[in-house]
């Protein structure tokens, strides 16, 4: 068993037809929610936005605050307020939008000043929300709407076309499918990707991902790595961490041989399950 590191590029038609349609819609639009996940936020961020989004008013809205590493993706935050981002925090589950809502409320009230010496009436703001895949935007939507009006899961590409949604008043969201970018030139920013749901699992090498996440965890986290497994060292052919894992989880094919497979996934779903506690993958 060896991290292969294979390439991972997935830019399906989808998401170039989506690009596609938010620049035809862009003039419509008031203000941009760009999401990212605050377990990976910088491999999260759309590396190619900028062009697509111009020069609206943006708030990078960070979910699932409530699962990462605050420390270490407080640090990656404050740079991203040091390059003038409107910058909000936020705990989906538990928590509410009131920062968010009030940062988009005020952006607006400086449009319709506009507008009204302009002649022109004072309207609701027009949010575009845009983000990778399974990084938190159609749980942000819920939570902002206060019912469900989209459906969530685990795996990218729930949503699969822009769509207008009322939230009050003030607000009307145009929801968009996950977008990612055409050619990834770093692979440590897609195995992170990769890990953490954002790209089709269909077309990844799972044992490549696990031998990752391991690595990540004995890295940062080792403590963790030990606590769910009794991993203590790794080394670079990860055989004794997956004959480990499969003797404590009981990943075993016929004859009592463990099934490597099996322990990938093992792997996998604890990451993305949560079973490491609060970990954050990106580092500055």
């Amino acid at each position: 068993m060896k991290e292969n590191k294979t390439n991972i590029n997935w830019f399906p038609g989808h998401m170039a037809k989506t690009k596609r349609e938010i620049r035809e819609k862009l003039d419509l639009i008031d203000i941009i929610y760009e999401v990212i996940d605050a377990r990976m936020p910088i491999s999260s961020k759309i590396v190619d936005l900028d062009e697509l989004v111009m020069d609206k008013p943006r708030i990078l809205v960070v979910t699932k605050y409530d699962l990462c590493d605050q420390k270490k993706t407080d640090i990656i935050l404050e740079q991203y307020k040091n390059m003038n981002y409107s910058v909000v925090a936020l705990d989906l589950m538990n928590g509410n939008c009131n920062e968010l809502l009030s940062i988009t409320n005020t952006i607006m009230k400086g449009i319709n000043a506009i507008r009204v010496q302009k002649g022109m009436k004072e309207r609701a703001a027009r949010v575009l929300i845009v983000g990778a895949p399974n990084v938190g935007k159609s749980t942000l939507i819920n939570r902002l709407v206060g019912r469900k009006s989209v459906n969530v899961g685990n795996t990218p590409g729930v949503t699969k076309s822009l769509s207008w949604i009322r939230v009050n008043k003030e607000i009307e969201l145009l929801d968009s499918p996950g977008i990612l970018w055409p050619k990834m030139e770093d692979q440590e920013v897609a195995h992170t990707l990769a890990a953490f749901s954002s790209i089709k699992e269909e077309i990844l090498n799972l044992d490549d991902i696990a031998c990752f996440i391991l690595k990540k965890l004995f890295e940062y986290y080792p403590d963790k790595l030990e606590e769910r497994y009794g991993i203590t060292d790794l080394d670079d052919n990860f055989i004794e961490a997956y004959e480990m894992i499969g003797q404590r989880r009981g990943a075993f094919s016929k004859g009592g041989v463990i099934n490597y497979d099996r322990v990938s996934e093992i792997i996998i779903r604890d990451l993305r399950s949560g079973y490491f506690g609060k970990i954050t993958f990106d580092r500055i």
